[in-house]
């Protein structure tokens, strides 16, 4: 089922007719996000249960505490960084080592229609991203990440520093490393197909 994508001006309109109470609002939000927050926390555990229990947490002390939540300027960064303080909170009560953890390579993929005039082309795009999986999983954890949030959640360098608690340079070299990283193995990748 595909997710549905509003635009932030949106987001932000939806942000404050939730705080006021309105259901539908607090709905649209959840239908937003509840993909784009259990692929995040996926990047953390394999834990399925734990990650739906905590995004389902989250929701419900959203509409709790609709009333005294404040203003936001991104719907998707306020809603990342509780969901990732949760998570974490979580993982460090269990005392679960989730460091070394792998993104599932479904969540990396990207689909596309299989159309029979386009087999060729549709092979030749499906092993590239194979191989683009394999490479972005052999990245270290906090270079994945950092191309997560940029490629994939489209934060910017700022946001991404604030999520993972770590200054602009750092994502600089975080991000220009994996992208060195990926150029690297998928060079090699070719070379050994």
């Amino acid at each position: 089922m595909a997710h549905l994508r509003y635009k932030q001006e949106e987001e932000l309109c939806f942000w404050d007719q939730f705080r006021k109470g309105d259901e539908n609002a607090y709905a649209c939000l959840y239908r937003s996000y509840v993909h784009i927050l259990y692929q995040y926390c996926s990047q953390f555990t394999i834990d399925k249960p734990l990650i739906k229990d905590c995004i389902h947490d989250l929701f419900v002390e959203l509409w709790k505490n609709r009333t005294t939540l404040g203003d936001t300027t991104s719907v998707r960064f306020y809603l990342m960084a509780s969901i990732k303080r949760k998570l974490v909170r979580h993982l460090n009560a269990q005392q679960k080592h989730t460091s070394n953890e792998d993104i599932p390579v479904e969540y990396w993929h990207i689909h596309t229609p299989s159309h029979e005039n386009h087999m060729i082309s549709e092979e030749e795009f499906d092993s590239t991203n194979q191989h683009l999986n394999v490479a972005i999983n052999g990245l270290p954890r906090r270079q994945r990440e950092a191309i997560f949030l940029k490629f994939y959640m489209n934060l910017n360098n700022h946001e991404i520093a604030d999520l993972m608690k770590i200054n602009i340079q750092s994502v600089y070299n975080l991000v220009f490393g994996a992208l060195g990283n990926l150029k690297k193995q998928m060079t090699l990748d070719r070379l050994t197909f």
